[in-house]
Parts: C-alpha cells; structure tokens; sequence
C-alpha cells in the first residue's frame, strides 16, 4: 500500500443538512487520520461540495485577516465558511468576491462547541471559485439525487443490513430524515419556480 493518503471524495449536501452534522469521528488512531462529520442521512464527509449565493462577507479576525463567507442555498439555508491564513487562496477570493455571487466551494467540515454546548458546523474552504448560474443549477440537482438515495438508503436499511454508517447516524441523530428529503424536494422546486419565471419574462 502506498502511503500517500487518497482525496477522499466531496459529498454533496444542502446545508439543513450539513448544519445537522454535529458528530464527528475518525477511524484509525493515527494523528494524521482524516477526521469525518457524520451527515445525518449515514455517510460520512471528509470533504464537501457546495455550490450557492455567497452573500456576504467579513474579516472577522482581531490580528490577523480571518474571513467569514456566507454562501446560501437554494432553501435558503445557510453554510458559514472560514479561511485565514492557513487558506490564503480561499482568504483572497473571499476578499476579493462582491456579493452576491455565485460560489463553488469544496472545503473540510469543521464543527465547534459553543459556550453554551451547542455545536456549530462550517466549512473550511480549499478552494472558492465564481460560476454561473448553470453550474448552481446542475449542482442543485445532483445534490438533490444524491440525498434522496441516502434517505432512500437510510429508510429502507432495518436495523440488520444497515450499513455502519446508517447505524451510527441513527444512534447519533435518531431516525426521522424526512426533513432531509423536503429540503431536496424544495431546492428542486425553487429551482423549476427559477426557471419557469424567467421563461416568462
């Protein structure tokens, strides 16, 4: 086995989703192991793929630049993203981007607790690039497909052939995802609503 760690792939999820993310593991005890989220649907996120409306950002740092981006989707939930100088390409483009615009974005999900226990879920982007609206669109639409099969796949698991994953997420989360379903339901139908208003005008 070569000892160059694979990219692991970046999971596409809508950010009710993704903000729900709360649990976090690793599988081996190596320092260096990846550390995954848990999405509530039973699959695990090294990386994620996000595509929406960047809205606003921020510097949020007190000694040095630390940028806070809020990308939204088409539900009109919101991802929050954070890159310093650890993640200067990322830090630049945030800088550098006028809301709105249209973001692509694969980056590390990063959870922390706050002082009163809650935990917060963001992402810590590798890279951030402009597209246009076909890409939100395309991506809007995988993504749909993708949580459906993993609702499809959690709900249709009984408790004897669900994967590790599914099991997990049902002892982290419990078992109702139906929530997860009418948010790709809903991006899709905003999505036709989009379209359909702008073939009228």
């Amino acid at each position: 086995m070569s000892s160059t760690p694979t990219r692991e792939v970046a999971r596409r999820v809508f950010a009710r989703e993704f903000n729900d993310a709360s649990y976090t593991f690793k599988e081996s005890e190596d320092d260096r192991a990846p550390v995954y989220v848990l999405l509530p649907t039973g699959q695990r996120a090294n990386r994620v793929f996000i595509v929406g409306t960047l809205t606003e950002t921020e510097d949020v740092g007190e000694d040095s630049e630390y940028w806070q981006g809020r990308v939204v989707d088409p539900n009109g939930d919101t991802f929050f993203m954070y890159a310093g100088q650890y993640q200067p390409d990322a830090a630049s483009m945030l800088r550098d981007l006028e809301p709105p615009a249209y973001v692509a974005v694969v980056g590390k999900p990063r959870t922390y607790e706050t002082d009163e226990g809650e935990v917060n879920v963001s992402v810590r982007p590798e890279s951030i690039s402009e597209v246009d609206e076909a890409t939100r669109d395309r991506w809007v639409v995988e993504t749909a497909e993708r949580t459906l099969e993993r609702v499809q796949r959690f709900t249709d698991a009984d408790e004897a052939d669900a994967d590790e994953y599914v099991a997990m997420a049902r002892e982290e989360y419990g078992d109702d995802v139906d929530a997860y379903r009418r948010s790709a339901v809903g991006a899709l139908e905003s999505l036709q609503d989009e379209q359909a208003e702008a073939s009228a005008d």
